[in-house]
Order: C-alpha cells, then sequence, then structure tokens
C-alpha cells in the first residue's frame, strides 16, 4: 500500500514534466518555422542579360530578358522591372550572361561619355591611374586621416599620408579636378556594393624611395623638385 502511494504521489510531477517537454518541442519547431518564413526573400521579376553585354556598347532589346529572383525586402531599389527600361543604355562595365542589369552597372549613353568627362582633364606632368582590386584588398573606405599609403611603382616606392577623407556623390567630378600639388587621393563607392556616392581619402607624400642607388627624397624635397 505505501509503495503504490508512492507512485501515485509521484505522477503529477511525472505528467507536469512531459507537458513541459511536449511545450518546449512545440516551441522549438515554431520558431525554427518562423526563422525559415524570415529568411526566404520575395520573388522579384527583374531584368537580366541573355547574353553578355560589353562596356561602353548600346543594349539592344533582343539581348535583355525578364527572370524572377529572391531579393530582400530592405535592398535598395536597383533592379529594372522592364525591358524597356534598359533597352538602349550603356553599360559601365561587362555584365555577364544570365546577371541582373542593376542601375549601378547602365548609364544613358548621354550620360556615359557627355559633359562629365570634361571635368577630368589630366594636367602635364600628372598620372592618373585605375588599380582593380580584390573584395579583400579594396578596403579604400576604411582609411582615416594619418594613415600611411604604400605605393610599389617599377621606379619606385611611394609612401603618403592621408590628410583627410570626405563623401560626395557619385555625380560629382569636379571634386576630381587636379589641386596643382603633388597629392594622392583614393575613392571608392559608398556604401559599400553600391555607387550612389563615393568616398574619397586624400595623402600626401611623405618619401620616395627610387629603383637602383637614387636618392631618397621627402616630401618636402619633391614638392621643391616639382
Amino acid at each position: 500500500m505505501r509503495t503504490f502511494s508512492a507512485i501515485t504521489s509521484r505522477r503529477p510531477f511525472t505528467l507536469l514534466g512531459i507537458l513541459l517537454a511536449l511545450l518546449v518541442i512545440v516551441a522549438f519547431v515554431l520558431v525554427a518555422l518562423n526563422a525559415s518564413t524570415s529568411g526566404s526573400s520575395p520573388l522579384q521579376t527583374v531584368v537580366v542579360a541573355s547574353k553578355d553585354l560589353l562596356p561602353r556598347v548600346p543594349i539592344p532589346a533582343d539581348s535583355l530578358s525578364l527572370r524572377s529572383i529572391p531579393v530582400p525586402a530592405t535592398y535598395p531599389k536597383v533592379y529594372f522591372a522592364s525591358v524597356q527600361q534598359v533597352q538602349g543604355m550603356v553599360p559601365l562595365v561587362t555584365i555577364n550572361s544570365g546577371q541582373a542589369v542593376s542601375a549601378n552597372d547602365v548609364a544613358r549613353p548621354n550620360q556615359a561619355l557627355g559633359s562629365q568627362s570634361e571635368y577630368l582633364p589630366i594636367p602635364k606632368g600628372y598620372v592618373a591611374l585605375t588599380i582593380p582590386t580584390s573584395e579583400q584588398q579594396g578596403v579604400a573606405d576604411y582609411i582615416q586621416p594619418g594613415d600611411y599609403i604604400r605605393l610599389e611603382m617599377p621606379y619606385g616606392t611611394f609612401v603618403y599620408r592621408t590628410t583627410m577623407h570626405r563623401i560626395v556623390t557619385a555625380s560629382n567630378m569636379a571634386v576630381l579636378r587636379s589641386p596643382r600639388h603633388e597629392q594622392l587621393e583614393l575613392q571608392a563607392c559608398h556604401p559599400r556594393f553600391f555607387a550612389t556616392h563615393r568616398y574619397l581619402a586624400y595623402a600626401v607624400p611623405i618619401r620616395v624611395t627610387p629603383r637602383g642607388n637614387g636618392p631618397v627624397l621627402s616630401g618636402t624635397e619633391l614638392a621643391a623638385a616639382r
């Protein structure tokens, strides 16, 4: 009789434990289902390239098609919804077949090579370089005043110290005008992976080491030599 009484007294706790375990399992399943639903992006019909599109060549309609791709709701509105919106535009970079066409990759013909080019004269004695980088190397938007930048060239090593940085709109080409003195200006898209703005970092030379047995020049000596 005592044994039966002990078993009976423990039964409510056993049932309570089973109920709690079931509640935990149900809660886990609900959380997993909710995470799966929130993690999936809605489909959006966008314009994609049906063949490789080359830079500065107007895009014909037969090189475009529509495709539904997952696009997060918070993603910037950079894609096109109809072929007519893209037809006749000019790629700024190579757009591979099957790639979605974004507003960052194309421009209207009068914008691709138009009046902006007049803001980019290169003065005599100065050089402009485009240096492609990988995602790991392209960290121009991390450069801060006081940072040092070293450029390795076939004819020497140039060391610069960053003096300032600023953010401007992508259409502001006037900031690229030469200051008429020795200055390194680096730019990167801002925010990262988009081209609505530019992050500009400015640096002045502090040391030049020519290849071979040439003398090492300081920034002051370099400015005087020019």
